[in-house]
């Protein structure tokens, strides 16, 4: 009796939550509802993901209104991506705040929720300024800080407090000290670091990973941290990307170069490939390797070192371009012009 009298004083914040899940749930079952809404659950194994995550936060503790939420509306954080990571608000960080109306709580939630399944180790490998999307329209958040030796993140100045709260096939969910914006104000978007606008690399090879290339998204994320030390200004990438790469068991070395040979400095689409003079040679992140890129006229298809893109531009973004290919690339050997 005398502990729940003396927590008397949540009772408004509870009511107001409850109002605020209500209409969460209302929301967002409508939209799951409407055949032709991209929210719409597709298979069951999100409904056990989220049943699995909100049991993971409610063992946990201090993390009751996100266990519910994940609860009663698996599709805000779900059914809009085929990948997601959740940022999972402490209870005290609502218990100290006025609650917004129900809309603007549901936007917080979508600015806590990213489009790709980022477990901590590679959220430690990205880039400190670097921006990660979020499902809230255009906003994303910024990595603020991290310190690899301590194993710490920031987001938004926020600190990931509880890492890997779960994992899962398609999910990752971390808990964050507070919100990653003020309850209070519009969302806003950051800007990112110049030096590596939104380059996200660990969204790369999830992405890679999702669309068929798993071969090849294993191989570069066993380079990622040479990229992120040998490669820090790169700001745009393009992937070639073959379906199968036979060099996982090679020494990290060679494993290295082959995945480097994969990968121009710049973003090129297909269109500015088509446009390049017939046997134009450009620069890979391997120093002193190459590609040639040529056209066949017979085929109407563009090579890579002899190598047939079969998928152009199969994954885009403003900052890199991926080009699905037949096979891995050989060596172009510029002096003596031929394929090694």
């Amino acid at each position: 009796m005398a502990d729940s009298c003396s927590h008397w004083w949540h009772a408004p914040f509870y009511l107001a939550l409850s109002v605020t899940l209500a209409f969460v749930a209302i929301s967002t079952g409508n939209r799951s509802r409407n055949p032709q809404s991209k929210l719409s659950l597709q298979h069951p194994l999100h409904h056990n993901l989220s049943f699995n995550a909100s049991r993971a936060l409610r063992l946990r503790g201090g993390f009751t209104v996100f266990a519910a939420l994940l609860q009663i509306s698996p599709e805000l954080f779900l059914s809009s991506s085929p990948e997601s990571t959740v940022f999972a608000v402490q209870d005290p960080a609502f218990f100290n705040a006025s609650l917004p109306p129900p809309w603007a709580i549901k936007e917080l939630l979508l600015y806590h929720t990213s489009p790709s399944r980022l477990p901590f180790r590679l959220l430690l490998r990205i880039f400190p300024g670097s921006c990660v999307s979020t499902l809230l329209l255009d906003k994303n958040v910024k990595i603020t800080k991290i310190d690899r030796k301590r194993r710490s993140v920031e987001i938004n100045h926020v600190l990931i407090t509880h890492p890997d709260l779960f994992l899962g096939p398609g999910l990752s969910v971390h808990g964050v000290a507070g919100f990653f914006s003020p309850v209070k104000e519009t969302v806003q978007s950051f800007t990112c670091d110049s030096r590596n606008p939104q380059l996200e690399w660990p969204r790369i090879v999830q992405l890679l990973s999702a669309n068929g290339f798993v071969s090849f998204a294993i191989g570069l994320y066993s380079v990622l941290d040479g990229l992120a030390g040998d490669h820090s200004n790169l700001t745009s990438v393009t992937i070639f990307a073959p379906p199968s790469l036979g060099f996982l068991s090679s020494p990290s070395p060679l494993l290295s170069k082959v995945v480097k040979l994969h990968l121009l400095p710049s973003k090129y689409t297909y269109q500015d490939l088509s446009s390049l003079p017939q046997g134009t040679v450009l620069n890979t992140l391997l120093p002193g390797a190459e590609v040639k890129i040529s056209f066949n006229n017979s085929t109407r298809s563009l090579s890579a070192n002899g190598v047939e893109i079969i998928a152009p531009d199969v994954l885009r973004s403003r900052n890199f371009t991926v080009h699905g290919i037949s096979r891995a690339l050989g060596v172009y050997n510029q002096l003596q012009n031929q394929i090694v």
